[in-house]
């Protein structure tokens, strides 16, 4: 990668991802792709060059592949999943139609192509537990049936035409930086807000409900990876399991009240929520990422915890406590 332009860069995933590349590749080799009513602020509109881009207009995205020389294409247009049920045609036009644009794009100007894929892409007939690389993908929402087509169509455009598309399918991912932005797994994510924040939490997913989970950082360096890894390692490409954590509400809850003892969390169920995530898988097997571009994650839960924790609590300005302490009380979630 030399030159990369990343479409979405305004987004939950897209302004972590510039900056890290930024400081990867130089600032001025990273375009910010943004759409109007979501352009760059602060350091990242400062740190390089953006330029308009909506994925669902390929004259936009071609004009920035061409004024900026880019090889590398990110593509993190998506609406994510409890919001593509409610708007099911813009989510098949961004997630399907907006990758034909950069696939074609790609194949005419020789770009590589990276495009997230999920484990929203299996669905409730998918083992469960260490769901293989490949298995039954039969996925129930509109978010699954378009990463479920964009993992068949990119794998089509590198075997029918050469594109370099490769993709990994992220698990629930958790940050302190960009905001929750209505995915199923941002239970996970709006916990620790609350935690810091003195609040109690109400968890919109039953106790039992596992799911995969990735600590931001983790995913940043997949995504970066998995571009720069040998092509002739690779015996897949679209898409790769990779696997960090596994938990549910109940052992996310009392891990926080390790360092936050006074925290407390109730049950507020949301069907559509809860019927979503009952679908996905409740742990990935990763074994291909590992062994075809040596793929490893680095955040446990108890790590991703404290640095939460730690980057929120300097976000809000709230000091941590004198003494902390390791060891909750032993008191149960509230019903």
């Amino acid at each position: 990668m030399k030159n990369i332009l990343i479409i979405g860069a305004t987004g939950q995933i897209g302004s972590e991802l510039t900056m890290r590349l930024r400081k990867e590749y130089g600032g001025d080799n990273v375009v910010a792709g943004y759409i109007r009513g979501a352009e760059p602020k602060g350091e990242l509109l400062e740190s390089g060059p953006s330029a308009e881009v909506d994925i669902t207009n390929p004259t936009q995205i071609a004009e920035a592949v061409d004024k900026y020389n880019v090889d590398t294409i990110y593509n993190l247009a998506a609406l994510l999943s409890a919001v593509a049920e409610a708007k099911p045609q813009l989510a098949w036009k961004i997630g399907v139609g907006g990758l034909y644009n950069c696939l074609e794009i790609s194949r005419e100007k020789k770009c590589a192509l990276f495009t997230p894929s999920s484990i929203g892409s299996f669905g409730p007939d998918t083992p469960a537990d260490k769901t293989p690389q490949d298995t039954i993908q039969r996925p129930q929402t509109i978010y699954g049936v378009t990463k479920v087509t964009g993992e068949m169509l990119s794998d089509y455009y590198a075997r029918r035409f050469g594109v370099d598309t490769r993709s990994v399918r992220f698990p629930g991912l958790i940050s302190y930086v960009a905001p929750p932005g209505g995915g199923t797994t941002d239970y996970a994510v709006d916990i620790y807000y609350s935690a810091v924040k003195g609040e109690e939490f109400k968890c919109p997913l039953k106790p039992g409900t596992f799911m995969d989970m990735m600590y931001m950082p983790d995913a940043l360096r997949a995504a970066i990876e998995i571009m720069e890894a040998d092509p002739a390692r690779l015996k897949h490409r679209n898409s790769f399991n990779i696997a960090s954590m596994s938990f549910d509400p109940e052992i996310i809850y009392n891990k926080i009240r390790e360092y936050i003892p006074d925290f407390r969390m109730t049950y507020e169920l949301d069907p559509l929520r809860q019927k979503i995530a009952d679908s996905w898988p409740n742990s990935l097997d990763d074994t291909c990422a590992r062994e075809e571009w040596d793929w490893h994650p680095e955040y446990d839960l108890d790590a991703m915890t404290r640095d939460m924790i730690s980057h929120l609590r300097q976000k809000f300005g709230i000091p941590a406590p004198a003494a902390i302490h390791h060891q909750a009380p032993s008191l149960e979630p509230a019903f």
